[in-house]
């Protein structure tokens, strides 16, 4: 089984601002159809919880509904002692990219 792994570049300053857009990059050079869809994912996050770092991302999978798709992300937030995750939902119309939804629910795991 072959395995890939995806490196989510954030770069941060000491006060947790970013100066760089995020960008998501495949090991070996290709980019995830995912990719647009995690960055906002991490932008949107951060715009939510300004006050935290994102230390931690997955791309959960896709989901196609009749004229949307659903993009699923689980991002790991670290907020002083506290840690949580936080699944993203962003929901999209097929045939434009047009976002329709964007979802947060956080978890403590």
């Amino acid at each position: 089984m072959r395995k890939t792994f995806i490196a989510l570049g954030l770069f941060m300053t000491a006060n947790s601002t970013l100066t760089h857009i995020p960008s998501i990059t495949h090991a070996e050079g290709e980019i995830p159809a995912y990719a647009k869809w995690g960055q906002l994912a991490v932008l949107e996050t951060k715009s939510k919880y300004p006050d935290a770092d994102i230390i931690d991302y997955l791309h959960e999978g896709r989901e196609t509904k009749e004229d949307s798709t659903i993009e699923k992300f689980k991002l790991w937030l670290k907020e002083g002692n506290k840690e949580f995750g936080v699944f993203v939902r962003i929901e999209f119309k097929t045939d434009t990219e047009e976002v329709v939804n964007i979802e947060f629910q956080e978890t403590d795991r």
